[in-house]
Parts: structure tokens; C-alpha cells; sequence
């Protein structure tokens, strides 16, 4: 397109500058309509022989006009008649260059996923079972690999620290700039920068199975998505492009039977002029161009929007709703408050409970195990081993048996928990999950379990009410607990003791409420709930991006996400509504211009050489206002 446009270009500039015969016009002219302008007239011939008329309809029906015109008042004698072939030639060569920076903006918009691939290093340095280190390609690398990473070196693949501290740099996923100290057993991912310190890393996913080629994938994907807004674009260029048609073969007509003299060249240069500046390019980039450049964007922020159409959907989103556990809070639990009843010691409450849990799958069960370890408790062993599900644990500890749960297991064992009600409903106050543990038939002490909140939590909530977005949070914890949270954040609603399943039922009665709804969580036990909401927003963990039941995916699980999230599709839903305004307004005054109404007054008339220009400056406008978005402030302030 570049060649087309610079060839065109240069034998355009002498039909303009110089006087020169017909013949000579035509063979300058030629090159620029049938070679320059060929992609153009192609397309524009498909678009008549499908019926599916588009703005290169109107572009083909101008320049081809103009220079068959012409062609045949050359090649007719007697040769008096005025020739038009620098109009075709000069509107070829501005359609031209208008398409090159369309080209050349869509290309920039792509940046997005060329800086996320290119943010990968070439190599990686591999660290063998004799230590010597050797630099291989990164597509060598396989899953297990050992990998040393240098301070100033991109890390280059996703994994664990084995060995070493360093402060690694994770704006590519966070979109935040301040770096992240990591040391053994944390994560890392391929592409961010390790500032300080040596860093030995075991790889566990590499190549296509990275987070960083994930993320390129799901760019590309929701950048070649359509909105719903744009279904109006493309219903009114369906009715647009004949009705053009129409007006272009009017204005001749008007112009060829009462026009002053003569007639025909203004009935030719008007019904042109009508066919170039109705061309509806900037109309076909409105909402493409905002698209692509808001997910860009969206990237950029560490927020991954797996379908462009949630764009739409996220602007009108007026009640979110999110999980507790792993969401608000930072989903690795600790051991808080360890309470024994009258006369039992610490280490046997301790033990008991730790013993027990060391058996079970649930999540607060590896905060108690770890906690009563710190604490110098040593395990039992365990017989009978029994889960009883939403209740508890029980088993024979040391030949005894042995319960650990809530009071509705406490109540089915005939165990009193009266004692002790009131340190429990304390602790639930202090935002803590309370368990009773019981030994043979009595209660011998309670176990408090608190979870704490994400320290951007509070900050996330308040922006999101800044944006008149209700707060719900949903959670199978007690109600006590729920409601210590609740006040904490500053929740408009809550429910507790809620099932995975019922979330679901929860999002239902809300949307038949009127509500558009948003649901963040996990994307494993949340799933119903991010498929029914309107907006499925999944907290992503930093290693796998592709949550199939959510829409939207915070790469670091930041619920400050959610809230940037929001914004953005607020901008990238005003600047459509902003470049479809142009399109239609530019259109709307210029096509009774071009038809010659101003002439009766002024005496003014369109030449279609201006128009062609008006055109292309109508879609420069466009791809300008789009990338604004590229620098739009995703957060507070």
C-alpha cells in the first residue's frame, strides 16, 4: 500500500501543477487509477457483485466515474469536452494514503501483543545437575528445567525460586511499578525483570503454556471481536450505500436538467463529489480502531478481556458481586486464636486439631496443621478418618475419639459448646472462622482461623463505590464472620453459608431485580456464578489466564483490577460513542454540501478533490480520538 500511495503520488503532482493535453493527462493519470487504485476498484467491484455495498462501493462509483468520463471525452472526438482525470487521480491518491494510516494505526494498536511477546528473552541460561550453566535457546527449554536468572536479566520462563532473593519487576501482569521481593517457593513469570539478586528458578510452563503467550493470545482474540454498538454501524451502512446512490444519481439528474452551463460537467463533478465525501470509512473504524486500542490498553493494566462484547456489557455493570476467600481476602489462612477449655493444655488442643486435619482437603486445614507445627505441637496418628461435608472431621487420636468442626457437628455428637459460645462469636466478630474440637463426648477447646484481606482490598472497594457500583460479597463462611468482613469494607450486601451452587441462584435474583451484574472470584468453585453474571471477572493467580467460564481476567488477582476494569470500558464505550458521532455528523453535513445546497445561496460547490480530502481527514479524526485511549488514567486521581 505504501509503494501504491508514493507511486500514485508522484504522477498525480504534475496533473495538478501543469497545464497538459488530454492524452497526456490520461497517461498519467492510468498508472494512478488502474494500478495505484486497483485494490480499491477490486474491492469495490466485489461489494457490487455480492450486494453487500460498502464504502468502497462509493469509492470504486466516484474514481471510476470521474475517469471513465473522462476516457471517453479523450478518446471521442471532437476533444472539448473537459477532462477530470486529476479528480480521479488526486482521490485515489488520498484514499490511498487515508488506508496506508489506517494501516499504519492498526499496526501501532497491535502493539499490545508484539511489546507482550517481545518482553520474552531470547535465551535462558540452564543450570545442569553438575551446576555448570550453559545459554540455550528458549525453545529448548522444557518443563523441570533449572534456570539462573542474573540481576538485569528478563526471566525466562514461568516457575518457582529454588534458591536466592530478588526484587522482580511485574508491571507487565500488575500494571503496577513497584517491584516484588521473591525468595524461595514463590512464583515467578517469564518476560518480568529481575532487578536485585541471583535467582535460581525451577521452569514448570514454558512456550505456548506461558502466562506471557497466553496473555498475546487473548489479546488478539478480543481485538478482532465486535461490540454490540457496532451491529448499529452495520445496519446503518446497509441502508447508507444505496440511499447514497440514490442522492448521487439525483444530484446529476437535478444538475443535468436545471444546472447553469455546463450542465453535465456539474452534474458530474456534484454526483462525484456526493459518492467521495459519503464514503463511510470513518463510519467502518469507529468502533474497530476503540476496540483494539482499549484491550491494548486493558493488557497493559494486567486486565485480560477475553471477548470484546464484555466491553459493552462491563460499562453498564451496576452491582458486583464477589467471593471472600482468595478474592477480597489473600486465600492462605493462618492460625490466630487458640482457646482450650478449662483445665485442657494448649499443646493437646493443638495436637488433637492438627492430627485431624492433616487428613482433610479443606482450606482452612493446612492453616491449623502449619500453625500448630509453629507452635512445637506433634502430630498423632489417626484412625477411622472421616469427613463430614459443610461440618467437619472425626477420627480416633492416640485410641480416643476425636472430633473437629462446627456446632452443627458438635450438636449431631451430643458435645455442649455453651461454654465457650461467647469466645466464639467474639472471634467470628474479629473477622476470624471459629472450629471446636472435641475429645471423647466433651468440648476441650476452640481453634480460630483468619484469613486475611488483601491490603489493596479496602482501597479497591472504596473506588468502586466511587464509581456507583454496589458491593456484594457471597461466601460459605459463618455470617458473624461474613458480617466482620462487611463492615470492614464497608459492603452494601452480603450473604453467608452460601454453596458454590447457590452463587449462582444469588447472580439470578439479583439480574431479576433489573440489575446488571459482575461477578469476581476464583474461576474454580465460582464457576455457576461467573457464567450466569452479565460480566464473569476471574482472579487470575499469575500462572493460568484461561478461566473459560469468566470474561474478564485480572492477571494478578488485584481487585483493584476490577475497578480499572470498569473504568476502562466507561472510556473505551465514550470514545465509540464519540468517533460514531463524527462519522454520522460529518456525513450528514457534508453529502447536502457536495450535492450543491449551498449553491443556490453562495455560490459554493464541492470539488471532489476536497471531498476526498474531507473524507480521509474524517477518518484521521477517528483513528486520533481512538488512540487516545492508548495514554487513558485507569485509576483514581
Amino acid at each position: 500500500m505504501s509503494r501504491r500511495f508514493w507511486g500514485s503520488l508522484a504522477l498525480t503532482v504534475p496533473l495538478l501543477t501543469a497545464s497538459l493535453s488530454g492524452p497526456v493527462q490520461l497517461a498519467l493519470a492510468s498508472p494512478v487509477v488502474l494500478w495505484g487504485g486497483w485494490p480499491l476498484l477490486k474491492r469495490g467491484w466485489e461489494s457490487i457483485v455480492r450486494r453487500s455495498f460498502n464504502m468502497f462501493t462509493l469509492i470504486a462509483l466516484g474514481i471510476g466515474t470521474a475517469y471513465g468520463y473522462s476516457l471517453m471525452a479523450v478518446l471521442s472526438p471532437p476533444q472539448e469536452v473537459p477532462v477530470y482525470f486529476e479528480a480521479a487521480a488526486v482521490i485515489t491518491t488520498l484514499v490511498l494514503l487515508g488506508q496506508l494510516l489506517e494501516l499504519r494505526a492498526r499496526s501501532q494498536t497491535s502493539s499490545a501483543i508484539q511489546g507482550l511477546l517481545g518482553l520474552a528473552p531470547k535465551t535462558a541460561r540452564l543450570v545442569g545437575q553438575d551446576q555448570a550453566e550453559r545459554e540455550v535457546p528458549l525453545s529448548e527449554l522444557r518443563p523441570g528445567d533449572r534456570l539462573r536468572v542474573r540481576p538485569g536479566e528478563r526471566i525466562p520462563a514461568d516457575g518457582v525460586v529454588l534458591e536466592g532473593t530478588g526484587s522482580v519487576d511485574e508491571s507487565m501482569v500488575s500494571g503496577e511499578p513497584i517491584p516484588v521481593e521473591k525468595g524461595p517457593g514463590a512464583r515467578v513469570t517469564g518476560g518480568t525483570l529481575n532487578g536485585t539478586g541471583s535467582l535460581l528458578i525451577q521452569a514448570d510452563r514454558v512456550g505456548e503454556e506461558s502466562l506471557l503467550a497466553q496473555m498475546a493470545r487473548l489479546v488478539s482474540e478480543a481485538q478482532g471481536g465486535r461490540v454490540p454498538i457496532q451491529r448499529v454501524a452495520d445496519t446503518v451502512c446497509a441502508y447508507f450505500v444505496p440511499a447514497v446512490l440514490m442522492i448521487a444519481l439525483l444530484t446529476f439528474a437535478v444538475w443535468a436538467s436545471i444546472g447553469p452551463s455546463p450542465r453535465m460537467a456539474y452534474a458530474l463533478l456534484n454526483a462525484v463529489a456526493v459518492l467521495i465525501i459519503a464514503c463511510p470509512c470513518a463510519l467502518g473504524l469507529a468502533t474497530p480502531m476503540s476496540i483494539m486500542v482499549g484491550v491494548g490498553r486493558g493488557a497493559r493494566a494486567g486486565i485480560l478481556i477475553r471477548e470484546a462484547e464484555a466491553i459493552q456489557l462491563l460499562e453498564r455493570v451496576d452491582t458486583l458481586i464477589v467471593d471472600k476467600t482468595g478474592t477480597l481476602t489473600e486465600g492462605r489462612p493462618r492460625l490466630i486464636s487458640v482457646v482450650p477449655s478449662a483445665g485442657v493444655p494448649q499443646r493437646q488442643l493443638l495436637q488433637i486439631a492438627a492430627s485431624l486435619e492433616r487428613g482433610s482437603e479443606h482450606p482452612l486445614a493446612a492453616a491449623i496443621v502449619a500453625g500448630a507445627q509453629e507452635k512445637g505441637a506433634a502430630l498423632a496418628e489417626v484412625r477411622d478418618f472421616r469427613s463430614v461435608t459443610g461440618q467437619g472431621v472425626l477420627g480416633t487420636v492416640e485410641g480416643r475419639p476425636a472430633a473437629l468442626g462446627n456446632p452443627s457437628l458438635m450438636d449431631s455428637l451430643g458435645v455442649a459448646t455453651n461454654g465457650l459460645a461467647g469466645v466464639a462469636e467474639g472471634l467470628r466478630h474479629e473477622g476470624q472462622t471459629v472450629v471446636f474440637v472435641a475429645e471423647e463426648g466433651r468440648l476441650i477447646g476452640l481453634i480460630g482461623v483468619a484469613d486475611p484481606l488483601k491490603p489493596s482490598a479496602a482501597e479497591a472497594m472504596a473506588s468502586l463505590r466511587r464509581q456507583g457500583i454496589d458491593l456484594v460479597m457471597v461466601t460459605g463462611d459463618h455470617l458473624t464472620t461474613a458480617q466482620a468482613v462487611g463492615r470492614r469494607l464497608g459492603l452494601d450486601r452480603l450473604y453467608a453459608g452460601v454453596t458454590p451452587g447457590e452463587k449462582g441462584e444469588i447472580v439470578k435474583r439479583l439480574q431479576a431485580e433489573g440489575r446488571r451484574v459482575a461477578m469476581a472470584g476464583d474461576g474454580i468453585n465460582d464457576a455457576p456464578a461467573l457464567a450466569q453474571a452479565d460480566v464473569g471477572i476471574a482472579m487470575g493467580n499469575g500462572t493460568d489466564v484461561a478461566v473459560e467460564s469468566a470474561r474478564v481476567i485480572l492477571v494478578k488477582g488485584d481487585l483493584r483490577g476490577v475497578a480499572k476494569a470498569i473504568r476502562l470500558s466507561r472510556a473505551v464505550m465514550r470514545n465509540i460513542r464519540q468517533n460514531l458521532f463524527f462519522a454520522f455528523a460529518y456525513n450528514g453535513l457534508g453529502i447536502p454540501i457536495a450535492a450543491g445546497a449551498l449553491y443556490p445561496f453562495f455560490g459554493l460547490l464541492l470539488n471532489p478533490m476536497i471531498a476526498s480530502a474531507a473524507m480521509s481527514l474524517s477518518s484521521l479524526s477517528v483513528i486520533g480520538n481512538a488512540l487516545r485511549l492508548r495514554t487513558e488514567a485507569l485509576s483514581d486521581g
